[in-house]
């Protein structure tokens, strides 16, 4: 049930009002709310006990967000150097983080031995000599996954679709016994597991019963050369209801199929939420700056733009908007006329900085709130500050508790990252 709820015609988070954050801490601003967090990620640990939840830090890298799942038991899937720091800052154990992702470099690589990770993903061959030569060079052994394509279509957008023939993710399924062979004859590497991820927001679960039989297929043959292999990594990728009415995959009957798929195998699992558990947590909550007159509808012009929020310009992604201080419920009746069909568009100068056309909300007016909903994953950690324009804040909502967990940055702060040659300061 989302957190996200109607109180006397305002919506609310938890127990706080949005537009009490929004007088306080500003515009536009991410809302999260905690008890979302914790309850998708219980789902999940309820749903496989005894796996590791590697939540995908790619999702929502905040680290209150992180320390909030960690406080849950939650590892991490990490993606980055970066990532991984955070993960750590938030007090994830290191035996409980995952390094995946193609472009791992050799000081990343170095970080993650030494912080003591419990797995590596590996993506290529020449990753797979660097890890090595990095591992012999400071005497310890990397445990080791590779990421294997099974060359099956996700069936979801084409930009987030990762397991096909032809993406730059995983190694070739049918180089995968060479491979493991040569990595057992490298020194610090240990093979321990299979890995696959075949992409993001995918609700076609005949797909991932697909990429699972392939990829646990090869279990038995790789035993068989001798790899002790103990450790299935099944990814992420599990997707979430955008819109009113639409029916995303119970997490019954995905768990039936990783579980039918690891029958008999004696794998530990580890599985990488991340959109699954963070997207129905946030929501970014933006001011009408305009509203202007369109040839065909109006457009209500608001504070937030699409280097807040980039999903709907990179991949036409819908979010439902709702009006922050009239309930549709209490509010007026589209059947009688009385909402109004808005383009709601942010101010970069660019044309794709559209969030939604055509969206009914009531009659606005500047200064009035919207909240642009499911936007806890892949929101705020995928923002820029294009335009010069500062990201948006973040706020954490714990029940009727809130505090901002990332402040706006300051122009000037900004500014002065920026160093002026000495020869154009005279």
């Amino acid at each position: 049930m989302s957190a996200f709820r109607y109180r006397d015609g305002r919506l609310f988070a938890e127990g706080v009002a949005l537009a009490a954050i929004a007088d306080e801490a500003g515009t536009p601003f991410y809302c999260y709310s905690a008890s979302t967090l914790e309850a998708n990620y219980a789902a999940f640990a309820r749903e496989f006990p005894g796996a590791l939840i590697a939540y995908s830090v790619k999702a929502n890298g905040n680290l209150a967000v992180l320390k909030t799942l960690a406080q849950k038991g939650a590892g991490a899937d990490v993606v980055s150097g970066g990532e991984l720091r955070r993960a750590l800052a938030a007090g994830i154990a290191p035996g409980r983080i995952v390094f995946s992702g193609i472009g791992k470099t050799a000081p990343e690589m170095k970080l993650a031995l030494e912080a003591g990770i419990h797995q590596f993903n590996v993506e290529s061959e020449p990753e797979l000599e660097a890890l090595s030569a990095v591992a012999a060079s400071v005497g310890m052994t990397a445990s080791i996954a590779f990421r294997l394509n099974p060359d099956v279509d996700a069936r979801t957008h084409a930009k987030i679709t990762t397991g096909k023939a032809g993406s730059k993710f995983g190694v070739p399924f049918a180089r995968a016994r060479e491979l493991y062979r040569k990595a057992a004859a490298l020194p610090g590497i240990a093979c321990v597991g299979v890995d696959v991820h075949i992409g993001s927001q995918v609700t076609d679960l005949d797909a991932f019963r697909e990429a699972f039989a392939r990829v646990l297929g090869l279990v038995d043959e790789l035993r068989a050369g001798g790899h002790a292999i103990s450790r299935a990594d099944l990814g992420g990728g599990l997707g979430v209801a955008y819109r009113p009415g639409e029916t995303s995959p119970s997490l019954s009957a995905y768990g039936t199929i990783v579980n039918r798929a690891l029958a008999g195998k004696n794998l530990a699992l580890i599985l990488e939420p991340g959109r699954a558990i963070a997207a129905d947590a946030g929501a970014l909550v933006a001011r009408v700056l305009y509203v202007k007159d369109g040839e065909s509808r109006p457009f209500l012009i608001l504070d937030a733009g699409m280097n807040d929020l980039i999903r709907p310009a990179l991949y036409d992604a819908h979010h439902e908007i709702l009006s922050v201080n009239e309930s549709p419920d209490e509010g007026p009746n589209e059947s009688q006329g009385a909402l109004v069909r808005y383009d709601v568009v942010g101010p970069v100068c660019e044309s794709s900085d559209v969030f939604r056309a055509d969206c009914p909300l009531p009659a606005m007016k500047s200064g009035d709130l919207v909240a642009i909903m499911t936007a806890g994953a892949y929101g705020a950690v995928m923002s820029s500050a294009y335009n010069a324009r500062q990201p948006a804040a973040e706020v954490l909502v714990k029940g009727s508790r809130w505090s901002v967990v990332r402040p706006r940055r300051n122009d000037d702060d900004d500014i002065r990252r920026d160093l002026v040659p000495s020869w154009l300061s005279a």
